[in-house]
């Protein structure tokens, strides 16, 4: 008896401490809550920073049978943390190139089957975009006090309750305050009753729960393949830990909410999501580039990503931003990679973009048209270009290079890698300004420099805008000059020209905007709008409708303001994709 009385009393004290945890342990989302997405992450704060233990499982089950849904073993490793120089090959059943469109076998996205089961002697996967190899990942992130759980993607459904069980293993904390969590009514959610409309074409994603979806790829997972009608995925301001990877897409535009606020981002790697073996090279189109980026947009065409901030935090061959597709515009982004920042196999276009990495900083095989970016280097040189004699290379119009650190580097290297050999590179930077880079300006070229473009036209100093010395450029480089080259110069200066014939066009977008404004008498009253649009769209300032003579620029600027400045001000930008009008902000002068 007094056996089954102490059993019973540790029953009852665990239970209470489970059912205690959100007294104790924020929970997101919130225990008993309606209307989730399925795509949320499972997110515990804790007091103080949690320890992320290597056994124990996370386990999810449906409430109204109690099947388990998935689990989170954390006795597998994310993924490995050295080379490894066998590199497994894909699937016996991978996604297969058929002209026109890609098939993949006996999987819906999203299914951790066939290749995607983790076993104990491998690592933690999930299939991302649906291809069906699967990616390394982590099933548990932890910062500060925060730990974030990471379900297999795409296996939570629309109009479920589900509850969680997570062993006393996977976290522990510094008292040891934290029991796990075993009772079904201890953490417990539910689904929205349905998705997004299937026709939607427009989607918002906000990492707290608020939009269509928790996380970028599920808006994306959410969208049809081959799109024939444009489709607009918002991001609302926030921190996006997560692999993004699609591919089949086309006719979708990405954009965030603020360039600075909207964080995408991963620690992957080429380590991490290392190559196939049976994969030698991305030499050919329609195939799967690479799982190594952050975010990767693979045969997808017709795409605008807009106004973000796009990273890798791990080191190594890292890329933030990977494409490849036909058609993709870059607007107003920060990408931030380390070795081989960006890959860009192309046609792509960017505009008002920022690259930051430590090496190889543009890989790809272009063609690659860069329109006012800024690129900037930790040391290493800027780029190994790839392309072959079917398309131009890297293109550089007004932009800018500064190597950080106080070192000098070159701008590309040898176009001649190994057994890897690109006689017809092309990198030509006109009107660039420059700040770090060697006096010889380029690394070493291949013998044979026949068909090498690697070429400046009016490059000038970053620092005080003077024509740099281009004296001890590498022989094989070549200075253009006016009027010689005019025709080159202006061919090379036209986007069409570089990407096949291809004219970016992008209608305007607003991605900023001031509120109501208050001034005082005699004071500047100061009205700037912010847009993202290929070609750059002309800009008309109204005023309670009528236009105001002159006021064509995005900033409106009203000195000595007076009561007559008062009123309703909105600003149209047009170009030949469309046009856009800023929301009415309201002018007061007292």
């Amino acid at each position: 008896m007094k056996k089954f009385l102490v059993l019973a009393l540790f029953t009852i004290s665990l239970t209470m401490c489970n059912l205690g945890l959100a007294q104790n342990f924020n929970l997101s989302p919130a225990n008993n809550a309606q209307n989730v997405n399925p795509d949320t992450h499972l997110v515990i704060t804790f007091p103080d920073q949690p320890n992320l233990g290597s056994s124990g499982q996370v386990r999810i089950y449906d409430a109204a049978d109690d099947r388990l849904i998935d689990t989170l073993d954390l006795s597998i490793p994310p993924g490995p943390t050295e080379p490894d120089k066998t590199k497994v090959p894909y699937t016996p059943i991978p996604y297969q190139y058929l002209p026109g469109k890609f098939t993949n076998a006996n999987t819906r996205p999203g299914t951790p089957s066939g290749a995607a089961l983790p076993t104990p002697d491998t690592y933690q996967l999930t299939i991302i975009g649906g291809f069906t190899d699967a990616f390394h990942f982590y099933p548990v992130i932890i910062h500060g006090s925060t730990a974030t759980i990471y379900p297999h993607n795409n296996l939570l459904e629309y109009n479920k309750t589900y509850y969680i069980q997570i062993d006393p293993e996977v976290l522990t904390t510094p008292d040891n305050s934290f029991p796990g969590i075993n009772d079904k009514t201890a953490w417990t959610f539910s689904t929205k009753t349905a998705p997004p409309p299937a026709n939607s074409q427009y989607l918002t994603v906000s990492a707290d729960g608020s939009g269509s979806f928790n996380t970028v790829q599920g808006a994306i997972d959410s969208t049809p393949d081959y799109s024939t009608k444009p489709i607009t995925i918002f991001i609302k301001n926030g921190d996006y830990e997560e692999i993004v990877y699609f591919r089949n897409k086309s006719n979708l535009t990405i954009i965030g909410e603020s360039r600075e606020n909207v964080i995408v981002h991963y620690a992957n790697n080429e380590v991490f999501n290392p190559h196939p073996l049976n994969v030698a090279t991305n030499e050919w189109p329609g195939t799967f580039p690479s799982r190594r980026a952050a975010f990767m947009v693979d045969h997808s065409t017709d795409i605008n990503l807009v106004n973000m901030t796009i990273m890798t935090t791990a080191k190594g061959q890292a890329e933030g931003l990977l494409l490849a597709g036909e058609r993709i515009i870059c607007s107003d982004l920060t990408i931030v990679g380390d070795g081989d920042a960006l890959q860009s196999n192309g046609p792509v276009y960017l505009k008002n973009c920022s690259v930051t990495g430590g090496g190889d900083i543009v890989l790809g095989r272009g063609p690659t048209f860069f329109d006012r970016c800024r690129m900037y280097s930790t040391g290493y040189v800027y780029m190994w270009i790839r392309n072959t004699e079917a398309n131009h290379g890297n293109i550089f119009l007004n932009c800018s290079f500064k190597t950080l650190n106080g070192r000098q580097t070159e701008i590309a290297r040898a176009p001649q890698n190994k057994k890897y050999n690109y006689p017809h590179a092309e990198a030509v930077l006109l009107n660039c300004a420059l700040e770090g880079i060697s006096p010889v300006g380029w690394g070493r070229i291949c013998d044979d420099c026949t068909n090498i473009h690697y070429w400046e036209y009016n490059s000038t100093s970053l620092a005080d805008g003077t024509p740099v010395d281009t004296s001890q450029r590498h022989p094989a480089s070549r200075q253009l000059k006016m009027p010689d080259d005019a025709e080159t110069i202006i061919n090379y200066s036209t986007p069409a020209y570089i990407l096949g014939g291809w004219q970016p066009q992008l209608a305007p977008l607003i991605l900023s905007q001031p509120d109501n404004l208050t001034v005082q008498p005699g004071h500047t009253a100061e009205l700037s709008v912010k847009t993202a649009a290929v070609p750059d769209p002309v800009c008309q300032w109204y005023k309670n409708g009528t236009a105001i003579t002159g006021c064509t620029k995005p900033t409106l600027k009203i000195k000595n303001a007076d009561a007559n400045d008062s009123g309703q001000y909105t600003v149209t930008f047009t170009n030949d994709s469309g046009s856009c009008t800023s929301r009415p902000i309201a002018l007061t002068v007292k």
